[in-house]
């Protein structure tokens, strides 16, 4: 049986990797600060542990993830910045605390603006407007970078909730956009590449379902999404709802 440990259970995301998990006959671990945010179904499937993560200490998260056959940190907003790099930073080195053959398959949260935007290497996080909310993206990707884990980092676009599109019908990419720009971009200056980006969010607006099932359709030690950012689009033609996100760029997760 599969077992996975899951952090953040009791947010959007959170909650649909512990039930999908659970509903796969996964072995699910989740810790909460509180048992009363859980759904019923999680909190009576799950073993669940206590930990408050703003003061648990890295042995803590350590023992919680160690001997899992993987773990998803849905923990932390990107809009506590500093907050959330000090968040990321702990988890990571608590996990790389953790023997080699106890230490599960990880996966973390970005967004699409931490994907390459064009062939010069350039992020959406390089670009106006976005940088000043998700540059603490690049800064978890890179101490990501640095670790010892078998770690994936989902990059998807704003999520809802609505009912799933499929894993099969998603466009999911490895360190690009799934919903590629113009080749004309890489000749054009940020400022003009803004909109551009900002045209292909809509596309990339998925169902925290789907997100979920990309993460548990791919926990296997060493395959082709280890140590990868990995992007998620509608399929084409499909694009979200903006009624249903932020305004631009803000949204561009």
């Amino acid at each position: 049986m599969t077992s996975i440990a899951v952090l953040g259970s009791t947010g959007n995301l959170g909650r649909h990797v512990a039930g999908q998990a659970l509903a796969a006959g996964w072995n699910v671990s989740v810790a909460v600060r509180s048992r009363a945010r859980l759904l019923p179904e999680i909190a009576e499937r799950a073993n669940v542990l206590d930990i408050d993560l703003a003061s648990a200490t890295s042995a803590q998260i350590a023992s919680f993830a160690a001997s899992h056959d993987a773990f998803v940190s849905c923990a932390g907003v990107v809009t506590e910045g500093e907050v959330f790099v000090t968040l990321v930073e702990r988890i990571v080195t608590a996990l790389d605390s953790i023997e080699h053959n106890k230490r599960p398959v990880c996966w973390f949260l970005a967004g699409a603006a931490l994907l390459p935007l064009d062939g010069t290497g350039r992020l959406g996080v390089d670009l106006p407007k976005v940088r000043s909310t998700y540059w603490p993206h690049r800064k978890n990707y890179e101490r990501l970078q640095r670790s010892k884990l078998d770690w994936r980092l989902l990059c998807p676009g704003p999520m809802v909730e609505q009912a799933p599109v499929g894993l099969e019908r998603l466009r999911v990419s490895i360190d690009s956009l799934p919903a590629p720009l113009p080749s004309i971009t890489k000749a054009l200056p940020a400022p003009l590449v803004l909109p551009m980006f900002a045209m292909k969010i809509p596309e990339m607006i998925i169902p925290f379902a789907d997100a979920a099932s990309v993460m548990l359709a791919n926990v296997s030690p060493g395959d082709s999404m280890s140590r990868h950012r990995v992007g998620v689009a509608l399929p084409l033609g499909m694009k979200g709802k903006k009624s249903e996100w932020a305004a631009q760029p803000r949204s561009a997760a």
